[in-house]
């Protein structure tokens, strides 16, 4: 791409410049000289098309061979039938197994696909030596489509990352391939490196609400192809991931967060996201949120948008399309006149970190008359304490999550997909730190002679005051 800088002169037979207008040219052309020195910018016109940087699509992880939505679309992305991928099974633990596997699925929807040998688990190739080798740099630099596999991402950059932190010729080759265009896919470990922060070894989600996660161990660097400023996590609903994602970007001043769901992808082309396959995203925003703090953490505020398959939210704006499907469907604005909810009330969800929960807990929530409804999270393992212990340990502190319709809140529903699915649009967060009792529960007849019913939960709980534990109300 060229970029082409005209000037104009006056004809010499017309009046001289007043001094002013002299210095104000001069400043100008030192300007527009500035601004053509620069390299191509991410956006710039070639002609009369207009090029962009490429496209990131972080897949939640457990794809699906048959998934042609996500599969026929990231061949599409990179150019069609005839488009050349490479394919890193850097993160896997049987990486000639998993590329192949990855390579058929492109093939089968017309790419022509390669693996990159990048893995410290296949015999024969250098990791160190194969970052650095012009065979492999040469195959990247003539592909329009990138591919790395799910496993440990650790892997993926701790390979292409050099020992002092620098960009390895392998990675500058991929961005070089971004940046004219080129499509950067991956799912699972290959999602989480699209963000600029990403997971590494993390401990249990609630210990990461806890406690925050430590940099360098817990959570690192990553490859940063999802743009500046915003999260990925994968295998989201499934794996009750909200907690972990809310609490490392409070600890890390993120805004934003896509959760993306197994067998789905969000295809992040600049600012804006589609979600696509077999469920979709969570956007997660704390752009407006009030109260953003950790260790514990501590979110008042936040917005959560679910985007189903078919849906785009633009980052920039906050503006979200559903789909045809959605918006041919049944439309659910709260503030209505007409609003004619499904569901009469909404229930209390003793684990908002259990499998769909946050997803269930929204949808219940947009299509009934109740304005919040709440939940908690907290870990069942710790049976033992004194009822007269006062300190607090790590295993005490659970987290109230309570979701609220905000005065933007809207949704979608239709059944046209196969099911019960909504779209849900900015609905309110708020998750607090609260203690809880030691043990949580007892037996109605206890060994020690304790008649049912008989002083149960006093003397389980200890002292407390009213301003140390939010108290936890079921929404009728």
């Amino acid at each position: 791409m060229k970029l082409f800088c005209v000037f104009s002169h006056r004809d010499s037979h017309r009046e001289a410049l007043n001094s002013s207008r002299h210095i104000l040219a001069a400043y100008l052309v030192a300007w527009v000289f500035i601004v053509c020195s620069l390299p191509t910018p991410l956006w710039a016109n070639e002609g009369s098309k207009v090029v962009k940087a490429g496209i990131a699509v972080a897949i939640g992880g457990a794809l699906k061979s048959d998934n042609a939505d996500v599969w026929g679309r990231i061949v599409s992305l990179s150019g069609g039938p005839g488009a050349k991928w490479v394919v890193f099974p850097t993160a896997s633990g049987e990486p000639e197994q998993s590329a192949k596997s990855l390579i058929e699925s492109l093939q089968k929807h017309g790419a022509k696909a390669e693996m990159i040998p990048l893995s410290d688990k296949l015999k024969g190739f250098d990791p160190r030596t194969v970052v650095a080798d012009t065979k492999w740099i040469a195959a990247i630099d003539g592909a329009s489509g990138v591919y790395f596999s799910g496993g440990a991402q650790e892997r993926i950059t701790a390979a292409l990352y050099s020992v002092d932190g620098k960009p390895t010729p392998m990675l500058e080759a991929i961005w070089r391939l971004f940046r004219r265009g080129g499509v950067v896919a991956g799912s699972s470990a290959g999602a989480a490196i699209m963000s600029e922060t990403m997971f590494r070894e993390p401990p249990a989600i609630l210990t990461v609400m806890q406690r925050g996660a430590r940099w360098g161990s817990e959570i690192d660097r990553g490859l940063g192809f999802a743009g500046p400023g915003v999260f990925v996590d994968q295998h989201f609903l499934k794996r009750g991931r909200i907690g972990r994602m809310v609490a490392v970007m409070a600890q890390q001043n993120i805004k934003l967060g896509l959760g993306v769901e197994e067998n789905s992808a969000a295809i992040i082309d600049g600012g804006d996201v589609e979600a696509i396959g077999g469920r979709g995203v969570l956007l997660v925003d704390l752009r407006g949120a009030s109260q953003v703090s950790s260790k514990p953490l501590r979110v008042l505020g936040a917005t959560l948008t679910w985007l189903d398959r078919g849906d785009r939210v633009d980052l920039r704006s906050g503006v979200v399309s559903p789909s045809p499907v959605k918006l041919a469907g049944k439309k659910l604005d709260h503030t209505s006149a007409d609003f004619n909810p499904y569901n009469n009330r909404v229930r209390f969800y003793p684990d908002m970190l259990g499998d769909n929960t946050i997803l269930f807990a929204m949808s219940e929530l947009l299509d009934s008359p109740a304005a919040e409804t709440r939940g908690i999270a907290f870990s069942a393992g710790r049976v033992g304490g004194s009822p007269t212990t006062t300190s607090i340990e790590a295993e005490d502190v659970g987290f109230e999550f309570r979701l609220f319709k905000t005065a933007s809140t809207i949704g979608y529903f239709t059944s046209k997909l196969g099911g019960e699915d909504y779209s849900i649009l900015r609905m309110g967060l708020d998750i607090v730190p609260v203690l809880m009792a030691k043990p949580l529960y007892m037996p109605l007849s206890t060994a020690g002679g304790r008649k049912a019913g008989e002083n149960v939960g006093s003397a389980s709980v200890p002292s407390q005051t009213p301003a140390a534990v939010p108290k936890l109300e079921s929404v009728k």
